[in-house]
């Protein structure tokens, strides 16, 4: 077989550098953007970010962040930029962490919120215990769930504690019930009987209903549930007044102790854009921190002529990098602002009249009103917030499929989300509405959804079937 040249002809998808950085920077978040840029800054010689008269003369003023980026746009309208120009646009880091400063200049900084764990290990630390009954408590408190019971065995805790101590079911017990009376009461109990139960325990004995409370508890919680009030009752031989009693003592117990205390701390988010009517007319801006303002360094640029070739050659590559990184952050921006004003024109009767008004939306509509791929839209709406004056929102929270309705029309997911919590508020507590009766007045108002339907949304929305909101109630 001899060797022989042949002529292909092919095609195949490459991703430049460039658009891969695009991309790329195109997914971050504010906050993920900030950081690339303050490493792109430091890396590259060639790189500036400019601050301008306009910039100081807005800080000075103590601008907010919507005239800011309304400011911005406008100068960016009246002065078009070019490849060789830096974005006229300016990267406010203080934004989204504040500008306030303690009495020592330093930034303040938020406290670590407490868990419930450390509250428990606090109240720990002040309680007289031997080392021994120390150590099986702490083990009994890193056991506990968020909502503040024991759901390990004692067979688990015996096991964490085999490197220091041998330990007997019986001393696990011991020890849990003193745990039990920690604040707040209640906690690592293994039921919800047991949890009530040891609220009860503490109250002052005098406590009106206290004694019907604790045989409700002990031994009819299930029945109670049921709210077969009528027949507890007559097995229990008490007037309808004394149950009420009690029956309001027990709703007064907490049935997860764990559930006042965070479990994370708090996060917070900056908006990239802002939407606000002006003139009756709803415009979007993009917010200053989403459109940093970089320029080129015209002092290492005035140096490529004078280097020597080596160093002539470096600063060619980081110039190169410089301009792919500016042109980037400016595709970025422009993009981010097409998609949130597809998305506000989209859904201009949610901001006018709320999340009953919010209108079926999906990747593809605003993908084909901007002219790009749905691949890109997701990039753009993952992690960028919107403020609006209901509130801040992921650019995601106003995509939702659709269902129709009679008139041939469709109603979002959200908008029937909305509605059926609106019906859940206004019901009679005594006479929860079911599923089935929800999908029947969705029916009513045109909305074709089925109860199926109803319970899905329901559920998204953590509330309670009609069964359970009738024993809370």
């Amino acid at each position: 077989m001899k060797p022989a040249l042949q002529f292909r002809l092919s095609q195949s998808l490459a991703l430049t550098p460039q658009l891969q950085q695009a991309i790329r920077l195109l997914q971050l978040s504010r906050m993920e953007l900030e950081l690339e840029l303050n490493a792109a800054l430091e890396s590259n010689p060639l790189l500036d970010m400019e601050t301008g008269d306009a910039v100081e003369a807005e800080e000075a003023d103590g601008a907010d962040a919507a005239e800011a980026a309304d400011a911005a746009s406008e100068n960016a309208a009246e002065a078009p930029e070019t490849d060789d120009q830096p974005l006229d646009l300016e990267f406010e880091r203080n934004e989204h962490r504040g500008t306030a400063l303690d009495e020592d200049g330093m930034e303040p900084q938020d406290a670590e919120i407490e868990d419930l764990r450390d509250h428990l290990l606090w109240q720990l630390n002040l309680t007289p215990m031997s080392a021994r009954d120390r150590a099986i408590a702490a083990a009994i408190i890193e056991a506990v769930d968020d909502d503040g019971y024991l759901s390990e065995d004692d067979e688990s805790i015996r096991d964490a504690l085999a490197s220091l101590h041998v330990v007997t079911p019986d001393e696990i017990e011991a020890v849990r019930h003193r745990v039990q009376l920690f604040d707040p009461v209640g906690v690592a109990s293994r039921s919800l009987k047991e949890c009530l139960a040891v609220q009860l325990e503490v109250l002052d004995p005098d406590t009106p209903g206290l004694t019907l409370a604790r045989a409700l508890v002990g031994e009819h919680l299930e029945a109670l549930a049921r709210q077969d009030r009528a027949r507890l009752c007559q097995r229990l031989h008490v007037d309808e007044a004394s149950f009420e009693t009690a029956l309001a003592l027990i709703r007064g117990l907490t049935p997860k102790p764990g559930g006042n205390f965070a479990s994370t701390s708090a996060e917070y988010v900056a908006p990239d854009a802002y939407a606000r009517k002006v003139g009756g007319r709803w415009q979007v801006t993009l917010a200053p921190g989403c459109q940093p303002r970089l320029g080129i360094n015209e002092h290492y640029a005035s140096l490529i002529a004078k280097a020597r070739r080596e160093d002539a050659n470096y600063l060619k590559g980081q110039l190169q990098e410089a301009r792919w990184l500016i042109k980037s952050l400016k595709t970025r921006a422009e993009t981010m602002l097409k998609v949130a004003t597809s998305i506000v024109r989209a859904q201009e009767a949610f901001l006018e009249f709320g999340a009953e008004a919010m209108r079926p939306l999906v990747l593809k509509d605003v993908a084909e009103e901007v002219g790009m791929h749905e691949s890109t839209i997701s990039r753009v709406t993952t992690r960028k917030y919107l403020h609006t004056p209901r509130g801040t929102f992921e650019f995601k929270y106003f995509f939702s499929s659709g269902v129709t309705t009679v008139d041939g029309g469709a109603a979002s997911a959200t908008a029937i989300q909305a509605m059926i919590k609106k019906l859940i508020g206004e019901e009679q507590p005594a006479r929860p509405l079911s599923d089935q009766v929800l999908a029947t007045e969705l029916n009513r108002r045109g909305i074709n959804v089925a109860r199926r339907t109803v319970a899905k949304y329901r559920e998204a929305l953590n509330i309670p079937s009609s069964n359970d909101r009738s024993r809370l109630g």
